[in-house]
């Protein structure tokens, strides 16, 4: 990494970075205060270790910085989470100083250390103006109540109608002031209460310094360090790039509330999965590593960070909808929900591009049409990902021009649009064939998986629709999953691991009847098979009416493959 992407890396206590003369300011629309008590305790619990190892260290993890405006200031790009709860800890540790100088103990020491402490880690006041400049400035949210509150060491009149993060901020307060009540050597100890700031948090907890020029020197540090307690995300160093474009300050309270909305909708967490299938739909390869300087390259004005702002909120709603069959979006599409539910169980998401792209060439004139692609990407998805299991990076490009080719009228039906995406579905010999030797563990969440697979298998065998989500059947192990001895004399032991999770394996049956047969001989199983309301498991006995062997079980396997080629078939026509 050259000089001029990363310009400073160090290590650096705390006291350096907080005692340095320099004022840190978080980027007025960076995400609020966040931490909870979980990570106080983690830092708690960590400065106590250091309090009993003097000669020992702890490593905050990476704190990165931008050059403000002078050399002074410092944009926070990485790591207000940490600084805010460090100044907020070292805030309790002043304010409990000032409690004991106030119970008359040691009272005019007292106060002289918490003077200094606050000069030394929260601010100085100007000798001219007596103006207090705080070292630490937090976001449009925060920054308020951290000054005007915390810094001040006040009590807000009601924290329970705070906004959530300042709620934080105090609480965050709260507890730092009740852990140091905590500690009998130093409840009533100014001098070693001072020595916890001054010395153990100060000296000991340590941080990996990186100074950075610009915005996307930050983006390049974010994506290459694998350090501890690395925070940024796509979606901040995105959100801050395009806030800076803005500098109305009308048109940046609508951005602010829009993109909030927009957030809401898709979630922090996946708003870059959702802009990469967003770009998707109009360039052939957005890789995830280059979101960032994708979106430099093409937002370089406030017009242009409204235009995808409005792109991005046509698009927002569908992209949600499609993690959750029962959204809104499917109250008056009820036939899309199976898919809905198929997709969100197979954990695609490669299509998004071509279900954007349909709803709105068809919706609201034509949902037939959409919902025909949506049934289309399930069984590509099946064929391809769930029973071939081939590389997932050959379906993007192929969803691409699909999804090019819908948007700009190129594709005018589905059947148009499956002979795009023809390369993408495996044929019948491979899909049938790859069937025929597929085991999937009955475990966790792929045990919805095999009882979607049998279920589907079992309507088409007997004619009557059977629900996966809300069937009663269980899922029945011919060879069991813990065979006893006697499964040796026709299932030879060295191939049970290899047969007992094969879907010729698998049947369905109603849990009393399951309970039944549970380890059961196969000659106990096959007469509850006879019994059974399902045509699969009935054909069990029919198969299998003495013994089960690893040759019928094939021969079975072979025969759920041939129907399930029928199963998961896409028309042409």
């Amino acid at each position: 990494m050259s000089r001029a992407t990363m310009l400073n890396t160090r290590t650096i206590s705390f006291l350096e970075l907080i005692g340095n003369g320099k004022r840190y300011r978080v980027p007025p629309y960076q995400r609020d205060y966040s931490w909870s008590e979980e990570q106080w305790e983690d830092l708690w619990n960590d400065i106590l270790a250091l309090r009993q190892q003097t000669n020992e260290y702890h490593y905050m993890g990476a704190l990165v910085v931008q050059e403000a405006s002078s050399d002074h200031d410092l944009l926070i790009i990485d790591g207000q989470q940490r600084m805010a709860t460090l100044s907020i800890l070292a805030l309790a540790v002043i304010d409990r100083l000032g409690d004991l100088a106030k119970q008359g103990i040691d009272a005019d020491d007292n106060r002289e250390r918490a003077k200094e402490l606050r000069n030394r880690f929260i601010g100085e006041r100007d000798p001219a103006s007596l103006i207090e400049s705080s070292r630490l400035t937090l976001n449009e949210t925060d920054n308020p109540f951290y000054q005007d509150y915390l810094v001040q060491l006040r009590k807000p009149i009601n924290p329970r109608i705070l906004p959530k993060s300042n709620r934080l901020l105090w609480q965050c307060f709260q507890y730092f002031k009740e852990r140091l009540g905590d500690l009998s050597d130093i409840q009533q100890n100014g001098i070693e209460l001072t020595r916890l700031l001054s010395e153990t948090i100060a000296r000991q907890l340590l941080f990996i310094l990186i100074t950075v020029a610009d915005d996307l020197s930050a983006y390049t540090v974010f994506e290459t360090l694998n350090a501890r307690g690395l925070e940024l995300t796509t979606t901040d160093l995105l959100k801050n790039y395009l806030f800076s474009l803005v500098k109305v300050k009308a048109d940046q309270e609508a951005l602010q509330r829009r993109w909030q909305k927009l957030i809401d909708t898709v979630t922090p967490e996946r708003f870059p999965e959702f802009l990469r299938y967003h770009l998707l739909c109009e360039l052939p390869k957005v890789r995830s590593q280059r979101l960032f300087k994708l979106i430099r390259e093409r937002v370089r004005d406030p017009i242009e960070v409204f235009a995808l702002l409005t792109a991005l909120e046509s698009r927002a709603e569908l992209f949600a909808a499609l993690s959750d069959p029962n959204h809104g979006f499917w109250i008056e599409l009820s036939e899309a929900r199976p898919y809905i539910r198929e997709l969100n169980l197979f954990h695609v998401r490669q299509m998004a591009p071509v279900l954007f792209a349909a709803w709105e060439r068809w919706m609201p004139d034509n949902p037939a049409n959409f919902v025909s692609i949506l049934r289309m990407v399930s069984i590509i998805s099946f064929r391809h990902t769930v029973v071939s299991t081939l590389n997932p990076n050959e379906l993007e490009p192929v969803y691409h021009e699909a999804a090019k080719a819908i948007i700009s009228h190129q594709a005018k039906t589905p059947a148009a649009v499956f002979e795009l995406l023809r390369p993408i579905y495996v044929p019948d010999h491979k899909f049938e064939n790859d069937f025929a030797t597929l085991a999937i563990s009955t475990n966790g969440q792929r045990k919805k998986l095999v009882k979607y697979i049998l279920a589907m298998l079992e309507s088409y065998r007997s004619g009557r629709h059977c629900d996966p989500d809300t069937d009663p059947a269980s899922i029945e192990h011919i060879l069991p999953e813990n065979p006893s001895q006697e499964w040796e004399q026709m299932f030879p032991q060295s191939q049970w691991e290899a047969a007992v999770y094969r879907l010729g394996n698998l049947t369905l049956l109603h849990a009393p009847a399951n309970r039944r047969a549970g380890n059961a001989s196969y000659r106990e199983k096959v007469d509850i098979y006879r019994q059974s309301t399902y045509q699969l498991t009935k054909d069990i006995a029919e198969l299998a009416p003495e013994e089960w062997t690893m040759e019928l079980l094939e021969r079975r396997q072979r025969e759920l493959a041939r129907i399930a080629t029928a199963v998961w078939r896409i028309d042409a026509g």
